[in-house]
């Protein structure tokens, strides 16, 4: 046969049945007839629709809906009303009449979606918008210089507001901290945010700069003042340059001034008076030549607090007559005593800033630290010399109203000169703090009440005065009020403290310092309290009815 004719035969191997082992235990079983399947058939899973359930008819101009997209059963006339308040969303509305201090707090309170969106006060070169970047640096510079000068974070971020919205960036979050200012601009949704920092290196005391930087501030808020940027650059390039109001003669003899009538308040005479003088100056002087030499500033506070203990320590060995050396150690401490920090301190943490608030008191603590350890390595040496420190009077023991008076009010003068004040502020601040100590007089003598509340009482004073003053003249209430709670500071119960401390007796010199401490405190939040006060039931100025910060959310503690 022919190779084409050739049938191969089947190998032995595959004429032979499958084992088990090679059959599947899904295989066909022999012999029964198997369903023939579709060829369009798929695996179903478990949302498929069953045979037989028919679906409502779709549009064809229905597209791919999302988790916004409204259900086919809403209906706009029959809205469910389950988020809506009974009263509707509620409109938050500005006041153009109210100070813009009012009118950025409001701001500050309010949700980023639910700020009004005000009509921008400065008009731009061209029709292309604002210059964000430039807008940005601006608004950092000013609120730089005004945490630097000891501003509230509060009063710092709404100055940050005023000065965004008047350039027109509606959507700006600005965050303070104890030394780090950011803030962030978003233009729309869509849009990528612009963000930028500024970092304080350095503080200081000049109220005068802080007024002039106020001063800038309401100008571009305002809508009949044209600041164009170039200009405000220009004016904050000013107020950088200009020197202090006053030498620094003037300051050291502002702090002998300062400590002199801080003793004759807690009852010394005209000796106290020139040794606690002395002993300040002296101290103001070593403390700038520790500065010069770039010790960090515990360290001066340290040295600062020798000299007038120094004083006081040499008084007592002298022995003389009717002069009491706790009162020249106490007027030093007067000088000392960090009160501006202790107010912003608290002012932070009552208003929700609780990072800078416990930055400003942690400084506090330093700088009272400092303070003790200059004054106990004096006294522990007055101790080993056998001098006559014996706490024999109590705090404000002494009663002469007219002499007390009078020293009240130089001693304000005397730390509103400290402070760089203008010169159109002292006259106010000096009969601000004669009032103050007026008050805390009559509660503390006529009234019998404890020294604590009348202090509370006295500062709540101080701040309703000095926040209706800057109301009025759309400035900073710091000038007003810091320099006023002087003659409230707690030099007595301090001295005491330290030295039962430093005559080994813990118990009572703990517990003259936490009454140091609680009139301090007391003082931080009458400030702060009266301020708040002034908000809500004075009227500013061209208004007609109060215009008050929106308050914060109630979190009942969680």
């Amino acid at each position: 046969m022919s190779e084409a004719g050739i049938v191969a035969e089947p190998e032995e191997e595959d004429r032979k049945p499958l084992s088990d082992e090679a059959r599947s235990a899904f295989a066909p079983v022999g012999g029964v007839d198997q369903a023939t399947v579709p060829e369009d058939d798929h695996p179903s899973s478990e949302f498929t629709i069953p045979t037989g359930l028919t679906l409502p008819p779709t549009p064809e101009d229905t597209k791919e809906s999302s988790a916004f997209t409204p259900p086919q059963t809403y209906t706009a006339k029959q809205a469910p009303p389950a988020f809506t308040p009974p009263g509707g969303v509620p409109i938050v509305r500005l006041t153009k009449e109210a100070p813009w201090q009012d009118r950025m707090r409001t701001m500050l309170r309010t949700p980023v979606a639910e700020r009004p969106a005000p009509e921008p006060t400065q008009r731009h070169e061209d029709d292309a918008g604002p210059a964000v970047p430039r807008v940005l640096d601006l608004t950092l510079r000013i609120g730089e210089l005004l945490l630097a000068g000891g501003e509230g974070a509060e009063d710092v971020e709404a100055a940050m507001f005023a000065v965004t919205h008047s350039y027109g960036l509606d959507r700006c979050e600005p965050n303070v901290t104890f030394t780090l200012i950011a803030i962030s601009y978003q233009p729309s949704l869509v849009d990528d945010p612009v963000s930028a920092s500024r970092t304080v290196r350095r503080r200081g005391t000049d109220y005068t700069r802080l007024q002039a930087v106020y001063q800038l501030v309401d100008d571009i808020s305002s809508e009949e003042v044209d600041v164009s940027l170039e200009e405000a650059y220009r004016r904050l390039a000013e107020i950088r340059r200009n020197r202090h109001p006053y030498p620094g003669w003037a300051l050291t003899a502002a702090g002998g001034l300062l400590a002199g009538a801080a003793s004759v308040l807690v009852g010394g005479g005209l000796v106290v008076f020139v040794a606690a003088a002395v002993g300040a100056m002296l101290g103001d002087r070593l403390a700038w030549l520790c500065a010069g030499r770039g010790l960090p500033e515990f360290y001066q506070f340290v040295v600062a607090a020798m000299p007038p203990a120094a004083m006081g320590v040499a008084i007592s060995l002298l022995d003389l007559p009717d002069v009491r050396a706790s009162a020249v150690i106490t007027g030093g401490l007067f000088a000392l005593i960090p009160g501006r920090a202790l107010v912003a301190g608290v002012q932070d943490g009552l208003t929700g800033y609780y990072i800078t608030a416990a930055a400003r008191l942690l400084e506090v603590g330093y700088l009272i630290v400092g303070i003790v350890c200059g004054v106990l390595m004096v006294l522990y040496l007055g101790v080993q010399l056998d001098a006559g420190l014996n706490p024999e009077t109590s705090i404000h023991s002494t009663d002469r109203p007219v002499v007390q008076i009078v020293a009240s009010m130089a001693l304000s003068l005397a730390f509103a000169i400290l402070l760089q004040q203008e010169r159109s502020t002292v006259l106010l601040v000096t009969l601000n703090g004669g009032v103050a100590w007026v008050v805390f007089g009559a509660l503390a003598r006529a009234g019998d009440i404890s020294p604590v509340a009348a202090t509370a009482v006295a500062a709540g004073l101080v701040g309703l005065f000095g926040q209706l003053l800057s109301r009025y003249r759309f400035a900073s209430a710091l000038p007003y009020v810091t320099a006023a709670i002087g003659p409230l500071l707690p030099g007595s119960a301090t001295y005491f403290g330290l030295l039962e401390i430093a005559r080994n007796n813990l118990n009572p010199g703990l517990a003259s310092l936490s009454k140091a401490a609680a009139l301090a405190l007391a003082i931080a939040i009458g400030v702060n309290l009266g301020g708040e006060l002034s908000r809500l039931f004075l009227k500013a100025p061209r208004q007609s009815s109060p215009q008050g910060r929106r308050a914060a959310k109630r979190t009942r503690g969680f």
